[in-house]
């Protein structure tokens, strides 16, 4: 077995959502339930078949973040794997709804941070390992980061008052 890092391109830093599926259905499933929770929602999603043609599956709204997601969704190559670019929504909006879809069985991740996929690689095909996700942490929050956190939280309207 041999593992490799895909960094996933992500030049203008835009919300992704990395996970697993089982199944081609997935692409329209998911298309339905991302226009049906965030009324003029601006995606892209690639999904890697892992069987028949073997074909990169995509679908979305804006063909920047469609091209986005098809170019990532073949760097990983692995059996299953979907990427979902989010344009003008962040995916605490839409996992919920994700969540749902009957195909997906699990994320990844969740992020606008750097992103490098873990990918291993046997003869039969590849998949994902696992992710790094954005950088290590530092140390732990002080009262002043606590005041922060929720100062910011209410500031973007997460949270009342």
């Amino acid at each position: 077995m041999k593992t490799t890092i895909v960094k996933i391109e992500n030049p203008n830093e835009y919300n992704i959502v990395l996970g697993q599926t089982h199944f081609i259905k997935t692409v329209e499933d998911v298309h339905e339930a991302l226009v049906g929770t965030v009324p003029g929602i601006k995606f892209g999603f690639a999904f890697c078949e892992s069987s028949g043609p073997r074909l990169v599956r995509y679908t979305g709204t804006d063909d920047e973040l469609i091209a986005l997601a098809k170019k990532n969704a073949l760097a990983l190559a692995a059996g299953h794997a979907f990427i979902l670019f989010l344009g003008n929504a962040y995916p605490i909006n839409i996992l919920r709804t994700l969540r749902d879809v009957p195909e997906i069985v699990r994320f990844f991740c969740a992020t606008a941070n750097p992103v490098e996929v873990i990918v291993a690689e046997t003869k039969q095909g590849r998949g994902v390992l696992g992710v790094i996700d954005g950088w290590s942490t530092l140390g732990v929050e002080k009262e002043k980061d606590i005041a922060e956190r929720k100062e910011f939280l209410r500031k973007i309207g997460y949270k009342l008052g």
